[in-house]
């Protein structure tokens, strides 16, 4: 079956990073929703097109490449500045005419929207998807791969090559929020968390975390046998994610 048409944009930053995204419309011309991709993803990939097919029954969807990532400009730091980034596409959302937008996360971008609106707001829906509970976890070998690339030099090299993934250099300074602490701002906004018990990057104890940092409205999903991220995600899990957005503005 062939994806959903999409249409390409160019999106700006309120710090002036160009970025790559792209809008597939929908039957439903009032709810809109901002995919976030996790660390070295790309709308253009299949698992991320997938993504968009599917959600696209249930609205207008904006999915596009955190700074760093494939066509978009400047490098990424790794959920600190990419909340400008989520910004930038909520505001497209918004131009496009979408009354409702819900932001949908993976790994990485599930951090990012976590943050987005518990710093920012202006979203009427948020779920994050096999995200980080906190920074500088390394207690899983993928995990600690991760912070390899990120920290060596040869390591954001083979990032740039490999995956067209530009990666800043030096620490954070400051330290951003961490996601669970941005997660008790989002309320009274609803908050869905998915992780899968079979994740290798994070285990269940960053959901867990997570969930118990919010306020009410949320949801938390265990997913029996579920990986990591947008590679893993079943069609059957973004539907229901897909419906539980929707059920949300009947």
């Amino acid at each position: 079956m062939p994806f959903a048409p999409n249409f390409p944009v160019m999106l700006r930053t309120e710090d002036g990073v160009r970025i790559d995204a792209a809008h597939t419309p929908s039957a439903r011309t009032d709810l809109g929703i901002v995919v976030a991709h996790g660390f070295t993803g790309s709308w253009r990939e299949r698992p991320a097109r997938r993504i968009v097919h599917v959600l696209s029954g249930y609205a207008g969807v904006i999915a596009f490449d955190f700074r760093g990532h494939g066509r978009s400009g400047g490098e990424t730091t790794v959920g600190d500045l990419e909340v400008l980034d989520v910004e930038a596409a909520v505001r497209h959302a918004r131009v496009v005419g979408y009354e409702k937008i819900a932001v949908v996360g993976f790994s990485m971008g599930a951090a990012v929207a976590v943050r987005h609106a518990g710093l920012r707001g202006g979203v009427d829906a948020v779920a994050a998807v096999s995200g980080p509970a906190r920074w500088h976890y390394r207690g899983t070998k993928p995990m600690r791969q991760v912070h390899w690339v990120i920290e060596q030099p040869f390591g954001r090299w083979a990032a740039r090559v490999a995956k067209r993934t530009r990666i800043a250099r030096g620490p954070w300074d400051p330290i951003p929020m961490p996601p669970y602490e941005a997660a008790a701002l989002i309320s009274p906004t609803p908050l869905l968390i998915v992780h899968g018990d079979a994740d290798t990057f994070f285990p269940l104890e960053h959901a867990h975390q997570l969930y118990a940092g919010a306020r009410e409205p949320k949801e938390l999903w265990v997913e029996p046998g579920y990986g990591h991220a947008e590679a893993a995600a079943t069609p059957a899990l973004i539907t229901r994610i897909g419906k539980w957005i929707s059920s949300n503005f009947l």
